[in-house]
């Protein structure tokens, strides 16, 4: 045993008993259990703090890698429990190897209890009568995949009493006291606020013609190798076998288990084990968790929606979705997934998904959607939404009678990998399809609180084909056949978060007009090409998610708008100038180390030799209101499409698209390939090594971009507001000397961002007296303006104690709480009574139903 000694760990316990409280102790002892038992664990899970700020990976992927997820659920709202199975499809990775015991026998166990050595059932004989077998699905229903479905919640009779707690699972344990020296695989998941139950083996030879899976190899009659074989055939199906290989993985969900595995749990991951089993190529290749989220779990979020219904969504942010159900979180665990959940008929469910899910009807008020992915993606990327959503819909005969499509017809959908290779591993690729290529304005739906409905219909739905159509024309073909766009709750943390086939979008995109809600939409779009359909291998490059999409918003947004060519650039001008101050700002009030745009610098990408890993700052609290990796990344790539040539730039970027869609790259695949595309001449001296140096590998602001302000605040658009602070600041003057005779000022109509960077300039002034605040407001009817505006107007409210407009702030707070965390502290920092009376009390109203991370924040803003 390579772990503690019991004298070590009984001192242990005494410095426990001294430091912390009762489930502390609980949670260390059954940490150190695990490591002194399980010798096979890599060793990092022994050196981490769960509660510090570093996130943990802690999947094995290197060893083994799932290849794909059924999820079977039912969500209760009275609990706030989301409760069901998963089933998992294992393929061993290469990095796996043979772990032997101190015995030097690598496949016996040295248990001497032999009621706690695992035993399987018989292995089934795979039989052809359909008949014999209860599948959910049937090969013909993929057209919907969600037809014919059986209500299957009370399949087992006992998986949802048996509850995990800390420590050792059921009566068994991957550290069996009886099994000194065994050094058996584990399979190790992440995970985090979950109820697990049970852990079984699958057996996938019970379903009905199955054995066309085992045709290939010669097989005895060893059970575990036919179904491990089986499940090999299956998740490596070609690409044109999507829709039956969705049918076997739906029939193999059902099939009944063979075994129940060991399996424990430390603060951040789950491990499995079967006795005897010492390789990942042995392992059991489907296995099925029960389980049960818990109702504080970080990765769903209960609330109550816009009008004061209940519903549920998933806000990943910053474990992701772990706390959802146990999967492998390293971005580089790319798997497909299938999902059925059921809830009460009054629900409308809502996930990632290439179908527009149509639901089944289940016993009398309950209902059942499925969904399907056949694009591998990390498991980060899945969302899902439960609520009394309705569908947003224009008068009949519009444009977005396209959103009722729900797939290609199958004489096309067949032969969307037959146009060219691709370089990611084999699937359905939208990139493949001809007719995609071509397709401006792929299917959408919106969807909202019924109070919501009216708002979408003016501004949302009519920006949602501009947008989509702008963004084809600047990239291409769209990496996903469809699209829904859900507003979610006021508690949303976000302006908007973009996962497969759904966009959320805060409520506080739609009041103000179309700008607001057309450039985040635009965002959340433009992470269709980067963040989804092209991922970051090491999640501590999130500039290329977020700087691109940054990037492409404006570009995406001006090609909207339809403008010329001029007044586009005044615009990109304006905003650059926006994100510059906003970064300054940054880098100010942060620390250095948080600026890194590659933090862990050349050891990016790196893992232990498992494949376990750790995002840096990742569980941050600080790190969630940052938008360092968004503003850097942002104009690094306008530095470059600027040093390059629009052109030359966004002719590469379809290039580099075309090439790595379906794949995870670092920094220098995206810069290597740009610097090696264009010529020595277009290069001007630029290099891998100089872009690291400059922009991503450094804190503060990056060389090259700090002689850039004087052009952009020489811009037509920026002089207009400068002429208009000159004239407030006049007018304020001639106010506080109390003349009123003198010729009033005529002020300009100004656009949303002028309006911004009007407000942030008066910001700066010392005093603003009431009159001119109120004149403020009158003349550009600020209440009315977007979010972005009225966050300026409630910042130069509380600077000046405004009093008449503090129902301004109090109506930010409470319905724009994506945005509204800054204003508390200033609320706070003023130390003035009123103000910090109206900090308390709004928290008071939101605090049960905000966001946890900015809770948590306001929290230590206000106690």
């Amino acid at each position: 045993m390579n772990g503690l000694t019991f004298v070590e760990l009984s001192s242990c316990i005494k410095d426990l008993l001294t430091n912390t409280d009762l489930d502390g102790i609980l949670k260390e002892c059954e940490w150190w259990n695990h490591q002194s038992c399980c010798p096979t664990n890599n060793t990092m899970e022994t050196v981490l703090d769960p509660s510090r700020d570093d996130l943990p990976l802690m999947a094995n992927t290197n060893h083994i890698l799932v290849k794909h997820y059924e999820l079977d659920l039912d969500v209760d709202f009275e609990s706030h429990i989301i409760e069901g199975a998963i089933i998992i499809f294992l393929e061993p990775g290469s990095g796996c190897k043979k772990l032997s015991g101190v015995d030097g026998e690598s496949g016996q166990s040295e248990s001497s209890e032999s009621g706690k050595v695992e035993t399987s059932e018989p292995c089934h004989i795979p039989v052809t009568n359909l008949g014999a077998f209860s599948c959910k699905m049937r090969s013909k229903d993929f057209a919907d995949c969600g037809k014919n479905e059986k209500d299957t919640s009370d399949r087992s009779g006992n998986h949802s009493s048996r509850e995990q707690t800390y420590g050792i699972s059921s009566s068994k344990n991957c550290c069996d006291p009886g099994n000194h020296g065994s050094e058996d695989f584990l399979l190790i998941l992440d995970c985090c606020d979950l109820s697990v139950l049970k852990v079984e083996e699958v057996d996938a030879a019970a379903v009905p013609g199955i054995e066309r899976f085992t045709r290939s190899a010669k097989l005895s009659n060893d059970c575990k190798k036919i179904r491990n074989q089986i499940v090999r055939e299956l998740v490596t199906l070609p690409a044109d076998h999507w829709r039956e290989q969705l049918y076997y993985y739906a029939c193999c969900s059902q099939a009944p288990g063979c075994g129940e595995l060991l399996f424990t749990s430390s603060p951040w991951s789950l491990q499995i084990r079967k006795m005897g089993v010492k390789t990942a190529t042995d392992f059991p290749h489907i296995i099925r968790i029960w389980y049960k989220t818990k109702p504080e779990g970080r990765s769903v979020t209960w609330t109550a929606d816009q009008n004061g219904r209940p519903c549920v969504y998933t806000m990943g942010s910053p474990i992701n979705n772990r706390a959802l159900f146990p999967c492998q979180e390293p971005p580089v665990a790319m798997s497909t997934w299938q999902a059925t959940v059921r809830a009460a008929a009054s629900f409308v469910v809502l996930m990632s998904g290439e179908n527009s899910a149509k639901p089944t009807q289940l016993q009398e008020g309950r209902l059942s959607w499925n969904y399907y992915v056949t694009m591998p993606m990390p498991a980060s990327t899945f969302a899902i939404a439960v609520g009394s959503w309705r569908e947003v819909k224009l008068e009949p005969c519009s444009s977005n009678e396209l959103s009722t499509v729900t797939s290609f017809p199958s004489s096309r959908a067949d032969s969307r990998y037959a146009s060219w290779v691709c370089g990611h591993m084999e699937y359905p690729c939208h990139f493949q399809n001809p007719d995609a290529a071509s397709q401006a304005i792929i299917p959408y739906r919106v969807f909202a609180p019924e109070c919501l409905q009216h708002c979408c219909e003016e501004n949302l739905l009519q920006l949602i084909p501009q947008c989509l159509s702008a963004a084809h024309s600047t990239l291409g073909t769209h990496p996903f056949s469809r699209l829904d766009v859900l507003i979610v709750p006021a508690n949303f943390a976000s302006l908007g978060m973009a996962s497969p086939h759904i966009i959320f979008l805060s409520q506080s995109v739609l009041p103000g007009g179309s700008h607001l809600c057309g450039t985040r939409l635009c965002h959340e779009i433009a992470h269709a090409w980067f963040g989804l359909a092209i991922g970051a291998q090491d999640w501590t490059e999130e500039w290329l998610s977020e700087g691109f999409a940054t990037h492409l918003e404006d570009v995406f947004w001006t090609e909207a708008q339809k403008l010329s060519r001029d007044e586009a650039k005044e615009q990109q001008e304006l905003k650059a100038l926006l994100r510059w101050r906003r970064l300054r700002d940054e880098v100010q009030n942060s620390t250095e180390e948080m600026q890194v745009l590659r933090p862990n610098r050349e050891e990016t990408g790196q893992v232990s030799e498992s494949g376990a890993s750790v995002v840096k700052y990742g569980l941050n609290p600080e790190k969630i209101f940052m938008q360092v990796h968004y503003l850097k990344g942002y104009f690094l790539l306008r530095f470059l499409a600027s040093r390059l040539g629009e052109e030359t730039y966004f002719s590469f970027l379809r290039k580099f698209v075309r090439k790595f869609h379906g794949q995870l790259i670092l920094s220098q695949d995206f810069l290597h390939m740009l610097l090696e595309d264009i010529s020595e001449e277009k290069r001007l001296g630029l290099s891998v090594e100089d872009i690291f140096q400059n922009w991503l590998d450094t804190s503060g602001i990056p060389k090259p971009l700090q002689g850039e302000t004087q052009t952009w605040a020489e811009s037509r658009l920026v002089q207009q507001v400068n002429d208009e602070v000159t004239k407030w600041i006049r007018v304020n003057l001639r106010a506080r000397k109390r003349r009123r005779r003198e010729t009033e000022e005529v002020f300009e109509k100004l656009l949303p961002d002028q309006l911004v960077l009007l407000l942030e300039s008066l910001l700066e002034e010392k005093t603003l007296c009431p009159r001119i605040l109120r004149s403020l407001e009158k003349t550009y009817h600020l209440r009315e303006q977007d979010a972005e505006v009225r966050h300026r107007w409630c910042e130069l409210v509380i600077k000046h104690k405004y009093t008449k407009a503090y129902e301004d702030v109090e109506r930010f707070l409470l319905e724009d709480q994506a945005m509204g965390v800054y204003l508390y502290g200033e609320l706070m920092v003023s130390e003035n009574a009123k103000q910090q009376q109206l900090a308390h009390k709004c928290f008071e109203m939101t605090k049960e139903h905000m966001d946890r991370s900015s809770a948590k924040v306001v929290a230590e803003m206000l106690f």
